[in-house]
This record gives structure tokens, sequence and C-alpha cells, in this order.
């Protein structure tokens, strides 16, 4: 969208809403407006529209509706007019391991498009997005990046963790819940038990799964209020944040700071580092490069390598680590670490974000984390010493896969394929015993393409896990990885399957390495036979042909270019 902003912005400018205002001629306009709520003063005001993200599909957005009304209540009485308006979501944590997963990714490209859609279409001068499941996040920063107008992000924050036997438990628990039940560590029974008491309330996923890395990936990019990421759903502070979101794009209307003017290639940066030093989502690697395609930035999969040689991981936060992230709540939240991180002179302290003010001048007199706590650990005694987010060449990836090197899973493994055209099949080979120590798990038509959709891989992960072969097997796939996976696993692996990638061209038994240290991810055997392969492979007939998931085949671009749908268009 062309950025047709304003240079003289000011409160009294209504740079989009005095189309619909002031000119006699769109009485009709007014009239329609009057019937939602607007009185004479309200057109003299700025009108800013509250993206809701709410629904009872998912408990993370099943509060949201309530948190819209504060951020109404926010802008109105900072002297702006708000409008909530609401747009879809979709659950990650129920539609896995089904066919409906595959629409989970594409959900991101319609919350984007609807955002975008009724913003423009409606004339607002602002808006304040709202998101708690996993794909909300990117969708609304996308959007925002498109509109170039005054917004602020608001995470609807995280959920507390279920209690089983006195210990903390949360959906990956239950998931891999299943895998032990599988091996028989794990009695019917027990596994009913934890499926009953690992969500208790509203609220996203509990570790540093996508939802909360990508929260605190947007809180760095200066799109969030600060401590937005680290909060509660259910609290006193979360309420404040959204009122506080509201005056915010209001303040941010009259300074005439557009995201544009945050969005920057060091903001980006700022981004990958805070992803980093808290052992986020491989998701972020995905999303970031698409928030970025819509900001007009050059960001690339080498930007994520560049950081990670110097950026240690220093949250000991699930699923790699043991704490939840109302531990990290609870301890001051992502201030103290983002304080610490430009200390050491791994932020951009320059970058301009929502509250007006760069990044340190909000972390100005931000206190330490107390004396004592372990879940955010010092420079001194990082969880791992360099980046956990490894991006991979070779013959298997020409242009790129990501992944998630925690440290506990140690930085090579070599094995043979066991090849699987679809996340069902592979699942069962894990469960009934098939998958043994030294096999490399295949996944493949999975891609954003080839599935379509891009499936995340977290049941087999966590079945991995569950039947106690996270040391013993890798896994790769060119579909992707729900941020509560962990284990010797590499994902967006590109160009995939669907697209004549190499992975489409494996067999069982086919030697395999996998080498983090190196970075790279290969097929070995002879060129000889990777070219007869090559030139035997035929692409298969498209799983889809209409609706939704064939319109997306026919325009997602590759995983290692964010998996946007509005790259190669041509006008």
């Amino acid at each position: 969208m062309a950025d047709t902003r304003k240079k003289s912005g000011s409160a009294a400018n209504r740079e989009f809403s005095r189309l619909i205002s002031d000119p006699k001629d769109k009485a009709p306009s007014r009239a329609m407006l009057r019937a939602v709520g607007f009185g004479d003063a309200d057109f003299k005001k700025n009108m800013i529209g509250v993206a809701s993200t709410w629904s009872m599909v998912t408990p993370c957005n099943m509060h949201i509706d309530v948190l819209a009304r504060e951020s109404e209540l926010g802008v109105n009485k900072a002297g702006g007019k708000g409008i909530i308006f609401n747009t879809i979501t979709i659950s990650d944590g129920i539609s896995m391991g089904t066919e409906g997963m595959k629409y989970s990714l594409v959900s991101r490209e319609v919350i984007a498009d609807s955002i975008e859609t009724v913003v423009a279409c409606e004339n607002l001068d602002g808006v304040v997005a709202i998101g708690g499941c996993d794909k909300n996040m990117p969708g609304c920063l996308m959007a925002i990046a498109r509109l170039n107008r005054p917004a602020v992000f608001v995470y609807g924050g995280t959920i507390m963790p279920g209690n089983y036997n006195g210990e903390p438990v949360d959906i990956v628990s239950v998931f891999e819940a299943v895998g032990a039940n599988a091996r028989g560590d794990l009695s019917d029974k027990e596994l009913k038990k934890i499926e009953a008491c690992a969500i208790p309330g509203p609220g996203s996923c509990g570790g540093m799964y996508t939802a909360n890395t990508m929260a605190s990936a947007i809180e760095a990019l200066g799109m969030s209020l600060p401590n937005s990421s680290a909060q509660a759903a259910i609290s006193a502070d979360k309420a404040k944040d959204c009122r506080d979101a509201g005056a915010a794009v209001v303040n941010l209307i009259k300074k005439n700071i557009r995201p544009k003017d945050i969005l920057t290639k060091k903001a980006f940066e700022n981004a990958i580092t805070v992803v980093t030093a808290l052992g986020g989502s491989t998701n972020a690697v995905l999303h970031l490069l698409a928030i970025a395609h819509d900001a007009g930035i050059n960001l690339k999969l080498d930007d994520f390598t560049r950081i990670g040689k110097k950026v240690p991981v220093l949250a000991d936060l699930r699923p790699s680590g043991k704490y939840v992230m109302a531990e990290l709540v609870k301890i001051g939240g992502l201030t103290p670490l983002m304080k610490m991180l430009l200390d050491a002179g791994l932020l951009h302290g320059d970058c301009m974000t929502v509250t007006g003010k760069t990044v340190a001048q909000n972390l100005k007199g931000v206190k330490p984390y107390p004396k004592g706590q372990d879940v955010v650990r010092g420079f001194d005694n990082p969880k791992k010493k360099d980046g956990h987010l490894v991006v991979l060449y070779g013959n298997l990836a020409e242009t790129g896969a990501v992944a998630k090197i925690s440290g506990n899973e140690g930085l090579k493994f070599s094995g043979t394929a066991k090849v699987y055209d679809s996340e069902e099949t592979a699942l069962k080979a894990i469960l009934d015993g098939t998958i043994q120590k030294g096999h490399v798990i295949v996944i493949r038509y999975e891609g954003p393409k080839g599935g379509p959709g891009m499936r995340e891989m977290l049941a087999p992960t966590s079945a991995v896990m569950g039947k106690g072969l996270g040391q013993d097997v890798a896994l790769i796939t060119d579909g992707r990885f729900s941020g509560g996976s962990h284990g010797f696993v590499v994902g967006h692996i590109t160009p995939e399957a669907y697209e004549g990638g190499l992975i489409g061209m494996l067999k069982d038994g086919d030697p395999i390495t996998i080498d983090a240290k190196k970075r790279t991810i290969n097929l070995d055997l002879p060129a000889a036979e990777i070219t007869r392969r090559r030139k035997a492979w035929k692409r298969p007939d498209p799983r889809y042909t209409s609706g939704v998931l064939a319109k997306y085949a026919s325009h997602v671009s590759s995983a290692s270019e964010g998996a946007v749908t509005d790259k190669d268009l041509k006008l």
C-alpha cells in the first residue's frame, strides 16, 4: 500500500477520517456511524480502529473481547473515537496433527488482509491490534506495516500453567504425554488427568513457544508498549496495557509517528537479538521475514546467523528449559533482559518505539532481575553461548533450512532416512515403534505449496520426546515446527519437495548428515546418483484444486522468503 502520510500531521488533521467526517456529501456515511454510537463531537476526533481477534475457538483468544473494550476506553479517554472490529483466529493446539492444521499459516494472511481491508475501507486514522494465538501477532503486524498508519500491537497475554501432581504442565506436556502413553510409561488414566488440567483458563501457551516468542519480538521491534509481552492474560497489568495502547495511538497521531518510522532494519535486528536471548521459536524466522517484507525491509535468513553468532541464549524457558512464561512475568518481564542486552551493546538503543521514545529511553531506569532468580541467566553463565536458531545449507537445503539447536541434543547427527509423505504417516511410525535409534525421520510434501500450508510438526516431535528418543533420532521437514517442539529437528527446508527440492527424492535408508557447527545438511550420496534422481522426479498432483488452500498454494513464496502471498505479484 502506498505511503500517503502527510508530513504536517496533527490530531486535528484527521488525515483519513476527515474524508468521512467533513464533506457535506458524506452525510450518508455519518448517518451510518450515528447508528453505531457517534455523536456530533465524535466527528471531530481521530477515528481509531481496535482490531480484536476474539473467538471462543481457543483459550488464547477467549478473553480478547474484554481487552478490546479496554483499548476502546483508552482511545476515547485520550480524545480519539474507538471503533472495535473483529478478525478471525484458528487454534494450532486443537488442529495440530490434522488436515485442518494446513489452514494455520494461511490464517496469518487472512488476518493481515482483513485488518488492512477494514482500516483502509473505513478511513481510520490509526489502529490498536490485539492478538492471542500464534498467527494473530504476525498477521496484525503485517497489516500495520502495509497500512503505515499510527498503530500499537497488544499481546493478549500468557496463560497460567496447569498443575499435575504438583508440577507445572501446559499443552506441550499433553502432546509429550501421548508419546509416553504409547511407550507404556503413562497409563490411560494419567494421560486423561494431564489432559484435564493442562489448560486452566484464558491466555496463550505458557512456554517460550510461538505466541510468547512473537509477542516478545514485537515488543523488541518497538511496536508494543514496554512489558506488553510479559503479562498474564487475566491481570490488572494486561487491562492497563490495553488502555495505555489506546492512548498511545492518539499520541502517535499527534507526533506523526508511523510504523515504518519504527520498523527499520535495526529494529528487526533488535527483535532477532531478543528472540535469540529468549531461546524462542523457529517460527520467529518465518514471521519476521514476512513482517519485514510488508515493511519494505531487506531481511534475510543470513541475518539470523550473523546475529546468532554474537548473542547467547540466556533464558531457561520451555520447551528446551524448565520455566514457563509466568515465571518471567513474576521476576519483572522482558524489559530487564532488554536492558541487559542494551548495556552489553547487543541492542540498538536509538530505535524509535510506539511510546514516542527510543528503546534506550524506554529502558532508562529499568531495574535488574532480583538476585537469586535463575529464569534468566547472566552473560557469564548462558544457557547456550551463541544462538539456537541455526540456518543450514547443503544439497538438502540449497536455499536454506532452520534448525532449533538448544544445546541439549548435540551439534551433529548422522543417520539413515525413514521417509514419509505426510505428518500422519510419520506420527504413526513413531508411535508404533517403527522409528528406532539412528533414524532421520523425513516428513515431506508439507511445505507452503506442497502441503499446502506448511503444517507444524508438534505431534511427531512430541511423540519422539515422549517415546524417549530425543537423543537418538533426528527429524527433518519442509514443514515447520511449533514453538513447543524440541529435539534434533530441522524445518523450513527449501526448496520444498513440491518445488523439486532434494528432500522429495530421498529414499528409506539414505545416509543424511546434519552438522549444526558447520551449518550444513546433506544427503551423503554421489553426485551422479543425486543427478539421476533429479531427472527421474515428477511433481505430484496438487492436493487441493479449489478453495482457500488452492489459492494460497498458487501465490505463496518459499519459506526462506517468509511464505508471503504477495511477493511476486505482477501488475
